[in-house]
């Protein structure tokens, strides 16, 4: 690996513009036939000044070895932020930086915040976790996050065409991030509309998750608080837990994933009203969901604070707090913890998905792409720390109420958390149906934030790739988009789904999206080349990344996820929901749910080596080499005729 060095041994700071040398007869800038020419070693794009027709601009062509697209161009020129301002572009751009960040957030800060980190942070060690996590994040997260904004910033295209300047023989792989975007929006979305429901339920006098004197309750069902003659036994259920199972998911209607049962209809009509908002979300691109993440994304930082301060002035609250953050240094030295700290903090962060590429791929070229890695990543890890606390007063207020120890009423984990424990605790409260109404309506709209981020990943991905046939379409694109994700959720919509949606989270999406990131950064670093990386920053940004960053991308992220693949490629995965045993059959389903997407990078593979002329060694060398840039603009023809 050649690691860039900074010029004259100098890191420049942010906003910081770098002096230059004098250039050289050979590198200067020259018109020639009224077109400003700018030095290879530069740019290879076109300057318009003096242009009057497009003959000329095939000049320019032919003196930098690039393509031309005629009429109907699509994209900016991705190399040179002067063309920002030059040719009005179709591409959008963000029409305010707090709208890409607010996105960016949005899309990481999701329910695993919430559900997830809490959880993973006690079971490994508490205050003590918090060390794995932020080292983690420090060496694997954050460069990978950065990463993928620089990508996308730079090369401005979307997951799939973003190959052919980078590594074609790895286009697969963006073909693969779609597929694993489209299997995760089969069960995510399905999590949102259960919290739908709930936020619906909250609006009665009285949450109807509070009493055991409901038509779905049964001889189980045990309503201790404020009752001081209950007693609470191994064979209690609460009746938030029978709300849950039996009146939300309707599981008890089903045997399990060899008999999912029928359709559960209020859920339908759940998942029916949110993809109909985020189709009006997104239907436009990043000028409408620009507007809407300002309230889906801002609004559970309220929530959180809201319930915080409730929380903490409930009786046992500090209790969990306690609980929540009593380190335990020995935990440190399993690697089932550091196994852990990885997983989270990736997933957290959420690169990978395409995602971060697409919204970066709107950015204006000169916009500092470090500093909104910086602070996206900073605010995710912060929210997460956060949310435990918010948490954890209410769990240790429930262990209170039950006369148990915290870690009784923490050990569920996932859904379990947000729509037995938390509801429970929220409905026994004063104000129960506004604290519940909020609550739920937070849950919502950090699950709409990731959701308007992991469609526009695919559709940016699918536009980019074909242009000139969609991008004056994308109207037509989301909605057939919306149809397929509505399509592939049914299966999550029946009496079932909660076996359906636990087998898509744990094989479509897990394991394969992490390989898929790995064979990222492998291709990125090693074949684009570090170098080339640098490069792309420093004409962004004005500055070399360091050493750090460049070891990171190379070697250490690379290491970090092979750390996390063989983690779970070696760790037996026992499937158990609601004391249901998923039988051996459904490990080969997952396996060939998680096959379906990877398989596509070797297929693409054999597939470009056999169209690419040559011989052998020379199709080998042709597909590893990044494709000629394309100069595109949205210039139509009567612009030039009438220039």
């Amino acid at each position: 690996m050649e690691i860039l060095h900074p010029l004259n041994n100098e890191v420049y700071p942010l906003n910081t513009e770098k002096p230059t040398a004098e250039p050289t007869k050979e590198e200067e800038d020259y018109k020639e036939n009224g077109v400003l020419i700018q030095s290879p070693s530069s740019t290879e794009n076109v300057l318009a000044e003096d242009l009057d027709a497009p003959s000329k601009l095939q000049d320019w062509a032919s003196f930098s070895g690039s393509t031309v697209v005629g009429k109907g161009w699509d994209e900016a020129p991705a190399r040179h932020s002067e063309m920002d301002n030059v040719f009005p572009v179709s591409r959008e751009v963000w029409r305010r930086k707090a709208d890409f960040l607010l996105s960016v957030i949005g899309y990481a800060v999701d329910l695993g915040n919430v559900w997830r980190f809490p959880y993973i942070c006690y079971q490994n060690g508490g205050g003590a976790f918090l060390l794995p996590y932020i080292l983690m994040a420090i060496f694997g997260g954050i460069p990978l996050f950065y990463m993928e904004l620089a990508l996308g910033q730079y090369h401005r295209t979307g997951a799939i065409s973003i190959w052919a300047k980078i590594c074609p023989l790895f286009k697969g792989v963006g073909y693969a991030i779609c597929i694993i975007n489209l299997y995760m929006s089969f069960y995510y979305n399905t999590i949102i509309s259960w919290a739908l429901f709930y936020l619906y339920s909250s609006f009665n006098s009285v949450p109807p998750w509070t009493s055991c004197d409901n038509k779905w309750n049964t001889p189980n069902c045990t309503n201790y608080f404020h009752k001081d003659n209950a007693t609470w036994t191994e064979f209690s259920v609460s009746p938030a837990e029978e709300f849950y199972v039996r009146q939300a998911l309707m599981v008890h209607k089903s045997n399990g994933l060899d008999d999912v049962g029928g359709i559960n209809w209020h859920l339908v009509i759940c998942l029916f009203i949110i993809f109909t908002v985020v189709y009006f979300s997104i239907w436009k691109g990043i000028r409408t969901s620009g507007k809407v993440v300002w309230v889906t994304a801002t609004l559970p930082y309220f929530v959180l604070f809201i319930l915080l301060i409730r929380g903490a002035t409930l009786p046992g609250a500090w209790k969990g707090i306690v609980f929540y953050l009593h380190p335990r240094w020995r935990k440190i030295f399993t690697l089932q913890v550091w196994i852990e700290a990885a997983m989270q903090i990736f997933f957290s962060l959420g690169p990978g998905f395409g995602v971060l590429i697409a919204l970066a791929s709107y950015n204006k070229f000169n916009n500092n792409c470090f500093r909104d890695a910086m602070i996206g990543s900073t605010v995710n890890c912060l929210t997460s720390i956060f949310a435990g606390f918010v948490i954890f007063t209410i769990l240790g207020y429930m262990a209170k109420m039950r006369n148990e120890d915290v870690s009784e009423v923490a050990k569920d984990m996932g859904p379990s958390l947000l729509f037995i424990t938390y509801a429970e605790a929220l409905a026994n409260m004063p104000a129960a149906s506004f604290l519940s109404a909020i609550f739920f309506l937070m849950v919502v709209t950090l699950g709409l934030d990731t959701t308007f981020a992991g469609l526009e990943g695919v559709i940016t991905a699918v536009v980019d790739e074909y242009p000139h046939l969609l991008r004056k379409r994308r109207e037509w694109v989301v909605l057939v988009l919306i149809m397929i994700c509505t399509l592939g959720s049914m299966s999550t919509l029946t009496f079932g789904g909660a076996y359906v949606v636990t087998l898509f989270e744990l094989y479509a999406t897990g394991t394969a999206i992490i390989v898929v990131v790995f064979l990222e950064t492998i291709a990125v670093s090693w074949f684009y080349g570090m170098k080339q990386l640098c490069t792309d920053i420093w004409e962004m940004i004005g500055f070399i990344p360091g050493k750090f960053w460049q070891t990171c991308w190379a070697i250490i992220s690379p290491i970090f996820l092979l750390f996390i693949i063989i983690s779970l490629l070696t760790t037996p995965m026992e499937i158990k929901l609601f004391n249901y045993n998923y039988p051996r059959w459904t490990k080969v389903l997952g396996n060939l749910l998680g096959l379906s997407s990877i398989i596509w990078v070797p297929i693409y593979m054999v597939y470009k080596i056999i169209i690419t002329p040559g011989t052998f060694q020379e199709r080998i060398s042709k597909s590893i080499t990044p494709e000629k840039n394309v100069i595109v603009s949205t210039i139509d023809l009567d612009y030039w005729n009438a220039a």
